[in-house]
Formats: structure tokens, sequence, C-alpha cells
């Protein structure tokens, strides 16, 4: 240990046996002289670079939690003195074929999955078949030779089997889109219809994706890669079953797999506590929503209308914390507690559905860890596939935004009735973004990851949500509230 001259460590403290050999009462007087050294070696401001340890910002933290609290609540009470109350239980915009149609389709959409397993059931036959087949002819001297002539035999078979796959999950999204857009009038009826049919599309495509390799690999042992382990306790044709297909329907994951990680046992006060949260935290975002949100966008239809520029950039600044406290709130209840009761009730082991994305120092970063359930399915069957056909990763990257984009549109352009190519513009604008925080982060004399986090927080929380949310509710009251009376009247006295 290093130390000083007069023999005290370097870091400052002095240890009881400096004060051996002073007279007593010396350690005392030593401490209460005016010449004590309160300023004994160099040491950095705890926020400096140079600092050996990074402090902890969990007062930060909660005071951000505060402050975004109360900044709210100001408002809301700020909304409530001059519109009251604005929150009715029995006040409602949503029709009884709305309610009608949309539970008809919420019920048949998942007969996709149904079908998928039906058209697997036929390929796990024919892949069956086709084995025996080999055997029953006898052991070729070149086992290599014998795999090709059997892919070889079933190639149109397979061709089909994909077909009738496509056709099916095509056929998901298009009738539930044509539905929602022109049959369901109410927007959150509809976004529930919507996403419904957006992950069953995903999860049939997975489902095909994934049973399609598995039959590949068992028809073609010394070609494919070898399989997981874990896979080994349901090897296909075992996997394709009811009671299989069920527990991936209801698992909180868009990707297949014949076997997931399971836990022993269900903890129950885990589930109720998480459902909890789910109740508590709708009905604040419904609060929020309709007390605050929803005056605020309806007084900012005729700046738009207007092209007011300078108050359309107030309104947003001024909507952007009320849409990022409604955000977080959804956030928790939907990756934390929603997913959570659910892995815990199907014994769902692995619950990494989301990372630390609010430390993002990139905008690729955050997009990669937000939301893991779509970032595992894009990355194992639509980016990691693209790489191995020999695609660059800047393409496959722009696949992977191009597809999000269209899923994004479909989710909520189809049921505001506008599908006015926002939502997908937004994604393409995340792929500059990309590049701008990457470089960010090999540039000298810059602080590329608080950089980056910055870029992430001002795009995340003061442009994009906010923005989105002005320019879809404005197309909805262009198409049907007051802004398309406003235009019709401008229209007659011009």
């Amino acid at each position: 240990m290093e130390r000083q001259e007069d023999g005290r460590p370097a870091d400052g403290t002095i240890p009881p046996s400096f004060w051996k050999g002073l007279p007593r009462g010396g350690e005392q007087k030593q401490k209460n002289s005016h010449v004590f050294p309160t300023h004994s070696i160099s040491r950095p401001s705890c926020l400096s670079r140079d600092a050996e340890k990074t402090p902890s910002f969990v007062g930060f933290r909660n005071l951000m939690i505060i402050v975004l609290v109360v900044s709210n609540l100001r408002l809301m009470i700020e909304n409530f003195r001059k519109y009251g109350v604005l929150i009715c239980l029995r006040c409602h915009d949503y029709r009884r074929q709305d309610v009608i149609y949309g539970s008809v389709l919420y019920l048949l959409v998942p007969c996709h999955l149904l079908i998928a397993y039906i058209i697997e059931l036929a390929a796990a036959k024919q892949a069956k078949d086709a084995v025996a087949r080999i055997k029953k002819a006898g052991e070729e001297p070149r086992p290599r030779l014998r795999e090709n002539k059997l892919r070889l035999t079933s190639r149109s078979t397979w061709r089909a089997i994909a077909l009738a796959h496509g056709v099916n999950a095509t056929l998901n999204l298009i009738i539930a889109t044509k539905v929602v857009y022109y049959d369901i009038h109410h927007p959150g009826i509809g976004t529930l219809c919507e996403l419904h049919a957006v992950i069953v599309w995903l999860k049939v495509c997975s489902y095909a994706f994934t049973n399609r390799d598995l039959r590949r690999a068992l028809l073609s042992p010394t070609i494919s890669a070898p399989l997981p382990e874990i896979y080994s306790s349901c090897p296909y044709p075992r996997n394709i079953n009811w009671k299989n297909l069920c527990y991936f329907w209801w698992a909180p994951t868009l990707v297949y797999q014949p076997v997931y990680p399971r836990t022993s046992s269900i903890r129950w006060p885990f589930v109720f506590k998480r459902l909890g949260e789910v109740v508590s935290l709708s009905i604040v975002i419904w609060i929020a929503s309709a007390q605050y949100a929803a005056p605020l966008l309806q007084n900012s239809l005729d700046k738009i209308f207007d092209l007011d520029l300078v108050s359309i950039a107030e309104r947003v600044m001024k909507l952007s914390t009320i849409s990022l406290f409604c955000w977080l709130c959804g956030f928790f209840a939907v990756f934390q507690s929603s997913l959570n009761a659910l892995a815990e009730v199907m014994r769902f082991g692995d619950r990494e559905f989301y990372a630390d994305w609010w430390n993002v120092s990139s905008i690729r970063t955050y997009w990669t860890s937000w939301n893991k359930p779509v970032t595992n399915f894009m990355k194992r069957h639509i980016y990691a596939p693209l790489i191995a056909r020999g695609w660059s990763p800047t393409i496959a990257q722009i696949v992977v935004f191009v597809l999000s984009g269209f899923l994004h549109e479909l989710l909520v352009g189809v049921p505001t009735h506008n599908v006015i190519g926002v939502a997908f513009a937004g994604m393409m604008l995340q792929i500059p973004l990309i590049g701008i925080t990457d470089r960010l982060q090999k540039m000298r004399g810059v602080n590329g990851k608080v950089a980056g986090n910055v870029i992430f927080w001002i795009s995340f929380c003061l442009v994009g949500q906010p923005l989105a949310a002005l320019l879809y509710f404005f197309a909805w009251h262009a198409k049907y509230g007051s802004v398309s009376k406003q235009a019709q009247h401008f229209r007659l006295f011009r």
C-alpha cells in the first residue's frame, strides 16, 4: 500500500496505528485541531471522467420519476379545472357491430394455427413415408447419394407444403385487415384484433419455417446442421401433435421450438400480483389518456389544419410528457406484468422479454433490446437466413426494418382507417439514425454513449411518438370528426 511522507495511507484514511507514539489524547486533539489536513490527497470529482468509480444515479432516477408523475398530475389538474371530469364509464363511441365483428374475428384468427398444424401433419406423414421407402429399398453404398435422391423425389411435395403455409399465413393477415378496416369502426377494438392477427401470423410463419428445417434434418442428416441438444426429448415428427401446438399458441414467444425450458411449478401469488399490476396500470393509462391526452389532441386539430408550425411544435412538446408516461406504463404492463404472468402459468422458463433499453447508446441497440419476442423472430427467421444466403448485413437489416415498418403500419393505420404511411416512414427513418449513432461511437473527442442515448430519447419521446399520435389523430378526425366538418365549411364559404 502506498503511503505518504508521514506514514498515512495514500487514500487519506488515518489508521489506529498512526496515533501510536502520540501522547494520550493526541488523536482527539489532532482531529479537533485547525491544522488537521482536510486536503491530503488528489481526488477527482465523482462526475468527472477521471473518477475511479462511477457514482450511482438511483437518486436521479427517483427524481425523474417524481418529476414525470408530478408534471403530468399538474397538467391533468389543469385540464380538470378547465374541462371538468372527462372520465365516463358509460360513455363510449363503439358500435354493436364493432363488438360482434371483433369477437368473431378474435375467435377465428387462431384457426390459421390449426390449419398450419393440419398442413404439418400431412408433411410429417410424407416425410415418414419417404424415410420408410428408403429403408425398404435397402442401404445405398453412398448415404449422401441416397439422401439427394430422396430430396429430389419429394421436392414437389415440399413446395406444395410451403405454398399451403404461405397461402394460410397471407389469408390470416388479409382477412383480419379487411374486417378491421371496413367493418370495425372503433380504433381500440380494431387495434386489439389487428394485433392478435399479426401475432398469430408471426407464430404461423415460425411454426412453418422451423418444422421445414426439422424435416430437412430428418431427410438429410448428413447435409443439415446438427440439431440443438434441447430438441432431443421431442424430435421431429413427434413434435407435430395437438398438445405441442397449443403450448406454442399460448407461450409468450413468437419463435417455435419443439421444446422450451420449463419451470418446475406455478407460483400463483406471483401470477395474481402481475395481474394486479396489469389492471392498475391499465386504469392509470385510461385515466391519463381520457383526462389529459384526448383534450390536448383535440385542441391541436385546428393548429394542424392551419399549418401553424410553431403551435404544432408546442403541442408536440406538451404531448411528449403524457405520451411517454402512458408508453412507459404500457411497456411495464405488457412486457413485465402480462408476459411474466403468462409465462408463469405456462411454466415458460426463458423470461428475457426485454433488456435495459433505457441505457442504450445507439438506436440499433434499442431495437434489439426493448421487444425481445419480435427481435428473436426477426433475427431467427429473417436476418439470419438472409445472411446465410449471402446477403450483406446492411441489406438484411434494411429488409427487417421494411417488414417491421409494414407491420407497424398495419397495427396503426388499419385500425384508424388511415393508412397514411407515417408508422412505416418512422421505421425507415430509424435506418439513418442507426448510422448516425453508430458513427458517434467511433468518433474521438465525443462521448458517443451519452450522445447516442440523448439522440435516442429525443427521437423516442419528443419527436416520434407525439408527432405520430398527432398525425393519426388528425387523419381520423379529418375523415370522421370535426376537421372533416371544418374542411367542408371552409370549402363552402371559400
